[in-house]
């Protein structure tokens, strides 16, 4: 949610920057916030001014009491009804106005930054930089889903049977890769000064509009029936909504936080061949990196946390190239966002694996999360950036480490966490083998 100041004084900005996102639909959404503000401004003008009125008459009624003057005093306790009558009328004319300026500051984009290259949806996103040499082998890479049933780890099947498409049963060696490389990110963020975290899996719904876009939660978020709680999406909600209606000192800041979580997502949307399997589902987990800083700092953040991404695929030695969103694909909170990309040498190309976003002090305004400075307080700036979340990583994992005999290498910073197991075998080697 931008500051109204900039509708007040700069609507032309405010309608510029809706024209470079390619949603002329919300244009009009700035006039009626603007003619919204000058009545509710307006009326707590007027409201100022009889308040002012009815403590004077108020202090007049004794006086006149006191002089005898019963009948000029019986009128002026008749002119404070009727001045406490017309503030109870416009208070609630301030409430509904209040409110409905409010409904329309949340539709309206956060203003992006200067350096988003402009373009209507993610096919005009700009590659930034590749890193590490993408290899296609002269051996067949299989789908996703053939190399980990080879495996025996997957199960799908049963899943949909008690649960729907979209789910999964991870299960052996597979199960407990897919343990590892959480333990390993959580482990990767730890020793780069991150605080870690399990929050909640639930909030309520102030936090869920604080945190998102209407139209985000509607795709989204599971609500749970019959209570004011939904299931997080990812836990940069809860984490973000950890600091709800807060004033931070500035001498503890920045908040340099990592967080594990399952995530629950609807979604909402028709799905290739391609994101077939473990590509798109509802439920999986993830590790996530989120920061709380002063406005100054969050561009520093910024390029902080996909570099974390970065070398954390790399170092699974797995190719990865960062991809600036354009405008038009940028949520509206958002006021520059990254996609980090993994090489799938199956397909010959790269895919989303996770997403860096700098909100600026949108979740901040929306949330009431302030900074207590030396020259008053103001708003913090709100970052979020996945670490890793499988089992969609996975898919790029086993792509990038199978090899020609069916067999899966473990990079060396995984075998630790797999009692120093340096290969998966398919199940029908460890028959043969029996």
């Amino acid at each position: 949610m931008i500051d109204i100041k900039l509708i007040r004084e700069n609507p032309e900005l405010v309608k510029e920057n809706i024209r470079k996102k390619f949603q002329d639909e919300k244009l009009v959404l700035v006039d009626e916030v603007a003619e919204l503000d000058k009545e509710f401004r307006y009326a707590k003008t007027t409201g100022d001014a009889l308040r002012a009125d009815r403590n004077r008459i108020s202090k007049e009624i004794g006086g006149l009491m006191r002089q005898g003057k019963r009948e000029e005093a019986e009128q002026a306790k008749q002119r404070v009804k009727e001045i406490d009558q017309e503030l109870l009328d416009l208070e609630e004319k301030e409430e509904k106005m209040s409110q409905e300026i409010r409904d329309r500051m949340l539709v309206i984009p956060n203003i992006i930054d200067p350096s988003v290259p402009i373009g209507k949806d993610d096919s005009e996103n700009v590659e930034i930089q590749k890193y590490g040499e993408p290899v296609v082998p002269d051996y067949e890479i299989p789908y996703h889903t053939d190399i980990l049933e080879a495996l025996d780890g997957l199960d799908l099947d049963s899943a949909r049977n008690t649960s729907g498409n979209g789910f999964y049963y991870l299960m052996g060696d597979v199960a407990r890769l897919h343990s590892s490389i959480l333990s390993y990110a959580r482990d990767f963020m730890i020793n780069r000064g991150f605080t870690y975290f399990i929050p909640p899996f639930m909030i309520h719904s102030n936090v869920v509009t604080g945190v998102m876009s209407f139209a985000e939660m509607q795709n989204m978020m599971y609500k749970i029936e019959g209570e004011d709680l939904y299931l997080i999406g990812t836990s940069e909600h809860s984490m973000i909504g950890r600091f709800l209606n807060t004033t931070l000192k500035e001498e503890n800041l920045p908040y340099a936080l990592t967080s594990y979580s399952p995530c629950f997502r609807k979604e909402v949307g028709s799905h290739g061949i391609e994101e077939r399997g473990l590509y798109r589902v509802h439920q999986f987990e993830k590790q996530e990196m989120v920061v709380v800083c002063k406005p100054e700092d969050s561009m520093g953040w910024y390029d902080k946390l996909w570099q974390n991404s970065v070398d954390f695929f790399r170092s699974l030695d797995i190719p990865v190239r960062t991809l600036e969103c354009c405008s038009g694909d940028l949520a509206d909170l958002k006021v520059k966002s990254c996609d980090v990309e993994a090489w799938s040498p199956r397909q010959k190309k790269y895919f989303e694996v996770g997403s860096c976003s700098n909100l600026g002090d949108a979740q901040a305004r929306r949330l009431g999360i302030r900074i207590k400075g030396e020259k008053g307080n103001y708003f913090a700036h709100t970052l979020n950036n996945t670490v890793v979340a499988p089992p969609r990583m996975l898919i790029a994992f086993f792509e990038n480490n199978l090899q020609a005999d069916g067999s899966v290498r473990i990079p060396e910073p995984l075998r630790p966490y797999m009692g120093g197991q340096e290969v998966l075998v398919p199940a029908v080697q460890k028959k043969n083998k029996i």
